[in-house]
């Protein structure tokens, strides 16, 4: 057992609030009207008039991307036949998911139906697409349907593949100590119960990433920061040995964030990084896990597990033309990356966690990307070229610990691309807590309807 490494168990101390308090927020009110939003500032203008057209848009997903789209083109747009093709009545505020999977949210917070967010003039088809045919513009749905389409815009998402982990599945998550913040209300609060009950009696805690592309790529550094504030809050940090498994020899893309979190984990935390660990599979009844690393298989026995399953693009996407068909992208939705056009269908455009780019699966970055696509498929329909541009900005505000943050917002080239100049993005503060905790909410709900 490693030995506790001394950390104040105090309660978040305020004093230090006051001199920041006033200026941040001024900027929140900027923020709640849109003009910055730590989702970064909004890159292209809508029309102050709408464009008639009879075009027929389809737009596939009815998660963020695809409501924050079919909001913009209804407002953009007269005439034209917009049809939003999902399945699923609820929607979900994913990046509430952490906060709820280490007890600081209750579930309910983070659901909502997507019949609040679909404007009135959008069809809606509760279907899912099981087949593109780009070659003759058109999709075939679960259902047995053809929609035919003169621009298709992809905002469907991504997949987790549980089963690419041997013995996982997400009926386990909440029991045998495993926990998977990924997906659902329901993983996330059954997960708060598997780390509740560990902060309580302590033991060895596991903490996995994916290989590969995954949403919110701090989400697993979150829990892991998060599950050892709880261990220090409860006073049993020294009953608990954590450790943080990386398939790579990176913890974050960001260089600057990746050194200190590199410093942070093993120094100010006592968590061991495991570098070059890929979480292989599970035996849930014993309780241990099994990695892949450059020395052969290494057998870990675990009271609590954080499993983050590999993710991909959907098998619809994956086996279609509109993917990637080779290099380090492949499988993904194949876009340019500024202009998030298709690089060899014209008529279809991608946004979300389903595009293939180097970096951007968060709310953030589909905040910045929804109006560079509205903007030039509106060019398009003018027999213009398309020339708005994303830069790649993604923002993750990286929690800490309750009531302490790191606002981390960056671009395509991992430069950092700060939204307030006065929150220092190296530093942990409270503003970063306040605005995860109290005020993105608000503004991902206003980039559903359009209005930012």
């Amino acid at each position: 057992m490693r030995r506790e490494h001394p950390y104040s168990h105090a309660a978040l101390d305020t004093s230090d609030m006051d001199a920041g308090r006033r200026r941040f927020l001024v900027a929140a009110a900027a923020l709640t009207a849109g003009a910055a939003t730590g989702f970064g500032t909004l890159l292209t203008p809508q029309p102050a008039a709408a464009f008639r057209t009879p075009a027929r848009i389809v737009i596939v997903g009815a998660g963020a991307a695809g409501l924050s789209l079919a909001s913009r083109l209804a407002s953009a747009l007269d005439g034209a036949s917009i049809t939003i093709v999902d399945r699923r009545e609820e929607h979900y505020y994913q990046p509430g998911l952490t906060l709820v999977a280490t007890g600081a949210w209750k579930a309910s917070r983070v659901l909502d139906t997507n019949s609040r967010f679909i404007p009135r003039d959008v069809e809606w088809l509760r279907d899912s697409v099981v087949e593109y045919d780009p070659d003759n513009n058109r999709i075939h749905t679960a259902t047995g349907q053809t929609v035919n389409y003169d621009f298709l815009l992809v905002a469907s998402g991504l997949q987790l593949n549980f089963d690419a982990i041997e013995g996982m599945s997400p009926e386990l998550i909440g029991s045998h100590g495993i926990g998977c913040v990924y997906d659902t209300p329901d993983h996330a609060e059954r997960t708060w119960r598997a780390i509740r009950a560990f902060t309580e009696t302590g033991g060895v805690g596991l903490f996995t990433r994916a290989p590969g592309a995954i949403k919110c790529a701090g989400a697993p550094l979150k829990v892991t920061m998060l599950a050892e504030h709880g261990l220090r809050t409860a006073g049993h940090r020294g009953k608990a040995e954590l450790h943080y498994f990386q398939p790579g020899n990176a913890l974050f893309s960001q260089p600057g964030i990746d050194s200190f979190l590199k410093q942070h984990f093993p120094e100010q935390r006592d968590i061991a990084i495991n570098w070059e660990h890929q979480l292989k599979g599970l035996d849930a009844a014993r309780q241990e896990a099994t990695f892949v690393t450059a020395e052969g298989e290494r057998v870990v026995e675990y009271d609590f597990i954080h499993v983050v399953p590999p993710m991909s693009a959907p098998v619809s996407v994956r086996e279609s033309e509109l993917a990637w068909q080779e290099g380090g992208f492949s499988g993904w939705l194949e876009v340019d990356p500024h202009t998030l056009q298709h690089r060899r269908y014209p008529n279809v455009f991608g946004v979300g966690d389903v595009i293939g780019t180097p970096i951007g699966k968060t709310a953030a970055s589909v905040k910045a990307q929804t109006p560079v696509a509205v903007a030039n498929l509106l060019s398009i329909l003018r027999d213009r070229d398309p020339v708005a541009s994303y830069n790649g900005y993604t923002s993750c505000p990286l929690i800490t610990e309750r009531g302490k943050g790191i606002l981390v917002e960056f671009d395509y080239s991992l430069n950092m691309t700060p939204s307030f100049g006065f929150i220092d993005p190296y530093e942990e503060q409270w503003i970063p807590w306040l605005m995860k905790d109290r005020m993105l909410h608000a503004a991902y709900n206003a980039m559903l309807r359009g209005r930012i």
